[in-house]
């Protein structure tokens, strides 16, 4: 996806549209702010609708082929209908929702390879759209989910690459079509056992779904296979627990259940609303979920520690970031 201006569809001497963000960096649940700038062109302009929307590329698997295709998954009309004299200059400020299931594309101020995002804005005019502008947007992780990257990072794992992936996962309440996963290489005290770790967040208001994918090594006698491990954590636990114990246990338990989602007992019931999000296990095999609380008596063993004050060193390197 390139980022940049084209030319107007409604051809030349037709309005032009420039959209202007406050700031291109939000996090999921969060807003973008900024406003629209419409010029008139050389004749008067009835403008049906200006449309924000945003942007993504996603993975999109079909019959023995995989592809890339852009996909928007959030829109919102920022004016109706409006008459744009010639040469006119006309500001629409607006304030979009971000989505809290939004992919996150930036992690300590770096992009993850794999990752794009782009506000679109679309001018409707007789019939005719103009796709003119498309500014590119950086998604941050939230508390929660930076305890977690920060985890992986702490065990020794090396960020590989992020994309999404068309579909739902099974057991979770998803309200986007697609979902993330980020992968890592595993770590020297887990290689035995792990190839690469995949890491899906799917957010809400109250907390995380944390689903795991393990890429298991065959033995002798056995093949290699994946395993899935779903945790589920609150947005208010961020700060009160030693997540690097929390996602070590989630990998051990993860990596010792062999079987699909389904068989590890997946699928009981909508996500987040027993006890706002508090991550209470449900189903077999699930007893290393988190409670809320459960590991409270390490509460804030890396309470108000900067993320950045974790990582000695080039960031950029040690999670493969795209320059």
């Amino acid at each position: 996806m390139v980022f940049k201006k084209m030319m107007s569809a409604f051809g030349v001497g037709g309005p032009s549209v420039d959209t202007v963000l406050t700031n291109p960096n939000t996090r999921p649940g969060l807003s973008l702010d900024g406003q629209v700038n419409l010029v008139g062109g050389e004749t008067q302009a009835n403008i049906e609708q200006v449309v924000l929307s945003l942007v993504t590329r996603v993975e999109i698997e079909g019959h023995d082929t995989e592809y890339a295709g852009t996909v928007e998954f959030h829109r919102m009309v920022v004016s109706g209908p409006l008459e744009l004299a010639p040469k006119q200059q006309l500001a629409i400020p607006f304030q979009l929702p971000v989505p809290w299931e939004t992919p996150i594309t930036d992690v300590y101020g770096q992009r993850l390879r794999g990752m794009t995002m782009g506000l679109r804005t679309e001018l409707a005019i007789a019939r005719a759209v103009d796709k003119s502008d498309l500014d590119h947007v950086a998604v941050h992780p939230l508390p929660v989910h930076e305890r977690i990257l920060d985890a992986f990072q702490r065990l020794g794992f090396q960020f590989k690459n992020a994309d999404l992936e068309r579909g739902q996962i099974y057991g979770v309440q998803q309200t986007l079509p697609f979902y993330q996963e980020i992968e890592f290489f595993a770590s020297p005290q887990y290689a035995q056992t792990v190839r690469e770790v995949e890491l899906t967040f799917v957010t809400n208001q109250y907390g995380v779904d944390v689903v795991l994918e393990c890429d298991k090594r065959g033995g002798f006698l056995s093949s290699g296979q994946d395993s899935y491990g779903r945790y589920q954590v609150a947005h208010a636990d961020a700060d009160r627990v030693d997540w690097q114990q929390v996602v070590d246990g989630w990998l051990r338990e993860t990596t010792s259940r062999y079987g699909s989602m389904h068989a590890a007992g997946f699928g009981h019931g909508p996500v987040g609303h027993h006890g706002h999000g508090h991550g209470h296990g449900r189903g077999p095999g699930m007893g290393g979920m988190l409670a809320a609380g459960a590991l409270g008596v390490a509460g804030g063993m890396i309470a108000g520690e900067m993320i950045e004050d974790a990582f000695e060193g080039d960031l950029g390197e040690d999670f493969g970031f795209d320059e």
